[in-house]
């Protein structure tokens, strides 16, 4: 049995060749009646496809026809009417049911125009057995200032082709980005075409929660528009950015998320500031447990997390694998503004040896009993921080070079879209989030707390415990 070359994708018509046809003389009429009929065929074609805009229109043609000018007037602003009202009364279900849909296939139709030079410019144009092969646009979906385009890719092609020529289709299709994500089948993928810059204003504290879902921590706000939240149950969490990048907003948002849960004991915050308190001594009520200057007190702390945590387990054992908070057993946050100076910067050996060991135990150990770390650095490099992947929550603000995109999330980040070394100073506490699981990064804001925000946080929820390794 013969086997027959099959490729997946659009094909694209053969060019003409440079050769002399036959000529095969016709009748005039013959000739005008295959003109009509291919004419006719093609404005069929384009009736059905755009049926979202030919049908309305034959709709209101024919009530013009049939009732004249006045029918037609009043269909039309009552339409008009029920829309507007829909709009004002429940904007939500107008955007999703009413205006998203129509605004996509406008989108649709304006991405095809050009879908073919810009798959071959792009080079995903694939040509094989003397035909070009594109990518199959199969449908778009728009949001607030996004637009997701559903493409089905040629056969042999991968999404990270398309990930690095994301710069080359966010030039062509005039947008400020695109992200590339895998689909639901196989063959499919999500490009996601960032038009608008949501995250340019300032994002302001979120509510905080009388009772925190820890599952579903309130932080900020996601490119998308969307709330950020962050899944603390089970992970733990590192921060990295340079100077000024806004590590202080990642801090105190996720404070105030946890402040309810602070009043009520549900929660306990360790703060570890090893830059003499100059970011977290403000919020000091909150805390029940501080340290900035005694780095043998830190250790000591560190120490106690661990034993609590093995207690803890001891206790949990063959019961349960996730730690519920309760007054008796709060969940210990424990955060740490600087975590280079614990775990490179100091001169001790045997305190930094200390430190290592305590931490590596809580990271790989503590976040199913309800132990959580949250660790701040400027410098992401192996060696100053030698357990990245104890982390499975991992925030990237600005960072001062490419490279170190990579080094803070995964290998591969910057290619999928986490431009954190283009971040622009003027946007502090905007950041790219990889979250456990996910292999696409996504740009959030995260909300901006001014000192006056902190002092009332910390006078309002606030439970101050002075003990043994606290600062003075």
């Amino acid at each position: 049995m013969p086997f027959v070359n099959v490729i997946r994708g659009q094909e694209i018509p053969e060019a003409p060749l440079n050769l002399r046809t036959p000529v095969v003389r016709i009748p005039l009429w013959m000739a005008l009646a295959w003109w009509c009929l291919r004419g006719v065929g093609r404005l069929l074609r384009a009736y059905l496809r755009y049926w979202w805009v030919t049908l309305p229109i034959t709709g209101l043609a024919w009530l013009y026809l049939e009732r004249g000018w006045l029918p037609l007037a009043t269909t039309v602003a009552g339409v008009g009417l029920v829309a507007t009202v829909w709009a004002f009364s429940h904007r939500p279900s107008w955007l999703r049911f009413g205006w998203w849909p129509v605004k996509a296939q406008i989108r649709r139709w304006q991405y095809r125009r050009v879908w073919h030079p810009a798959m071959a410019t792009a080079r995903l144009a694939v040509t094989w057995d003397t035909h070009t092969v594109l990518p199959v646009l199969r449908r778009v979906r728009c949001g607030h200032g996004v637009d997701r385009v559903i493409v089905r890719m040629v056969s042999g092609q991968t999404p990270d082709d398309f990930a690095l020529a994301a710069v080359r289709l966010a030039h062509t299709f005039g947008v400020r980005q695109v992200k590339v994500a895998p689909g639901r089948r196989p063959d499919t993928i999500t490009l996601t075409l960032l038009r608008g810059d949501p995250l340019t204003a300032i994002v302001t504290p979120m509510p905080v929660p009388y009772v925190p879902d820890f599952t579903a921590l309130p932080l900020g706000r996601r490119e998308d528009g969307r709330p950020l939240t962050l899944k603390l149950f089970g992970t733990q969490v590192l921060v990295a950015g340079a100077t000024d990048a806004g590590k202080g907003s990642v801090i105190w948002s996720t404070v105030r998320a946890v402040s309810g849960g602070i009043r009520a004991g549900l929660v306990e915050v360790w703060a570890f500031d090893p830059k003499g308190g100059m970011e977290l001594a403000i919020g000091r009520p909150l805390f029940a447990r501080f340290a900035c200057d005694d780095y043998p007190a830190m250790a000591d702390m560190l120490e106690e997390a661990v034993g609590t945590m093995r207690r803890r387990t001891a206790r949990l054992r063959g019961k349960t694998r996730q730690h519920i908070p309760t007054v008796d057993e709060p969940l210990i946050l424990i955060i740490i503004d600087e975590l280079a100076a614990l775990t490179a910067y100091l001169t001790d050996r045997q305190l930094k040896e200390r430190i290592k060991n305590a931490l590596g135990v809580l990271l790989s150990q503590g976040r199913a009993v309800g132990v959580h770390v949250l660790a701040c650095l400027q410098d992401p490099r192996k060696e100053i921080l030698p357990f990245r992947n104890l982390f499975p929550t991992r925030v990237a603000l600005r960072l001062t070079e490419d490279k170190e995109v990579d080094l803070v999330l995964n290998d591969g980040s910057r290619d999928r879209g986490a431009l954190c070394d283009q971040i622009p100073k003027s946007l502090p506490g905007v950041a790219y989030v990889l979250l456990d699981g996910e292999p696409t990064p996504m740009r959030v804001r995260f909300a901006y707390h001014a000192d006056a925000d902190i002092r009332a946080l910390a006078a309002e929820y606030g439970r101050l415990r002075l003990t043994e390794g606290s600062a003075a």
